[in-house]
This record gives structure tokens, C-alpha cells and sequence, in this order.
């Protein structure tokens, strides 16, 4: 980053092949659609871009980035109610249905065609769950889990305390639990898809 606000050739794109997937990931997951997280992640690092001269070179570049992400897709988040707009029928798009996406990448790491179909459900599984989580709670999980970012870093990134993103990610996993007993307890996929509907074998 130090590089890409001296304007050294080449630096920018670096930063760029660094860090589009991962923030590309996390906008898909927060918006729901493929499209509008391509074009908030365009976005971002436009803003990134312009922003170079007033980087703080103590400041750690992927909280920086991740803290722009977050503003960006909230502020998406928010102008999409205000104007009740939602993504276009077959535009909403889970992580495995997405280029690159989390399931495929999960399911490609096991050799047998059995393997890889439980992999991928237990992703879809997964990304039901997150889908249902509020926008804090699942950037919250998302910057912990994939990112691995500390309590301290997600702080930074979401404007919290580090008590506050404590409680964020307790009531997340709680939340996350709540919802992957039924696949846990009866392997039924349905239930995770369609809440309000009774698991298969509950009454057994």
C-alpha cells in the first residue's frame, strides 16, 4: 500500500490481485447478489485508489480495506430498502452458485462424487444459515471465520467496540446453531431451506 500511494507502476494492480476475491466474497455474502457485489467491489477499490495519498502506513491495509467494504455495503444495504429494490428473480445467488464460490471450492478438495455432494450440501446448508443472519451479526462471522480477523480488527472495520463485536459473534453462532440443529440432528436440508417447515423425522 505504501507502494500504491507513492504511485510506484504496478502497485495498485498488485493490491489488487491481493484482495479483490477475498472482498468480492464478503460483498456477495452481505448483498446477495453477484452483480452489485462486482460492482461495489469495482468500487471500493476505485475508492482505494483515490484515497491512496491519505493512507496511514501504520494503519493494517486489510482492516482499511475491509472498513470501506463494510461502509460501502451498508450503505448499499440501506438505500436498497429505502427504494425497495431486491435483486432481480435468479440474480440472488448463494456463495455456490457464484464464480469461484465457497461450495465449489469446499466440494473440490474431496475425490469421490459421494464426498463432494456431501460437501456441497453441507455448504449450502452453511450459506442458508449466514443468509438469515442480520447484516452485523454475518459481517461480524464473516470477517472472523474467512477472514480471520481478530476482535480488535473487526472493531475497526465495523466502528464497534471490541465488547460489542464480542456480543456480535455470540449471538451469531447462537443464532447459527439454532438453525443447523435440524441438519445436524435429521440431515434434512428442507428444513434449513424452508424454516417454517417441520423437519423430517421430528416426530419420530
Amino acid at each position: 500500500m505504501a507502494a500504491v500511494a507513492a504511485d510506484v507502476p504496478g502497485a495498485f494492480e498488485q493490491l489488487v490481485g491481493l484482495y479483490q476475491k477475498r472482498v468480492y466474497h464478503v460483498m456477495t455474502q452481505l448483498v446477495g447478489s453477484s452483480q452489485e457485489a462486482e460492482d461495489l467491489t469495482q468500487e471500493l477499490f476505485l475508492k482505494v485508489f483515490r484515497a491512496r495519498k491519505s493512507y496511514r502506513l501504520d494503519a493494517r491495509v486489510s482492516t482499511w480495506l475491509f472498513a470501506i467494504a463494510h461502509n460501502l455495503a451498508m450503505n448499499h444495504l440501506r438505500s436498497r430498502i429505502r427504494s425497495r429494490v431486491r435483486p432481480a428473480p435468479g440474480q440472488q445467488e448463494t456463495a455456490a452458485d457464484s464464480s469461484g464460490g465457497f461450495a465449489t471450492q469446499v466440494a473440490s478438495r474431496e475425490g469421490t462424487p459421494s464426498a463432494r455432494m456431501r460437501k456441497l450440501e453441507l455448504a449450502e446448508v452453511v450459506q442458508q444459515a449466514l443468509g438469515r443472519l442480520g447484516e452485523d451479526q454475518r459481517m461480524a462471522i464473516l470477517l472472523n471465520k474467512f477472514e480471520e480477523m481478530s476482535y480488535a480488527e473487526i472493531a475497526q472495520v465495523m466502528g464497534r467496540s471490541e465488547s460489542a463485536v464480542k456480543s456480535l459473534l455470540t449471538r451469531a453462532r447462537e443464532n447459527l446453531k439454532t438453525q443447523l440443529e435440524s441438519y445436524a440432528r435429521f440431515g434434512d436440508l428442507d428444513a434449513i431451506r424452508n424454516p417454517e417447515s417441520e423437519p423430517t423425522g421430528a416426530g419420530d
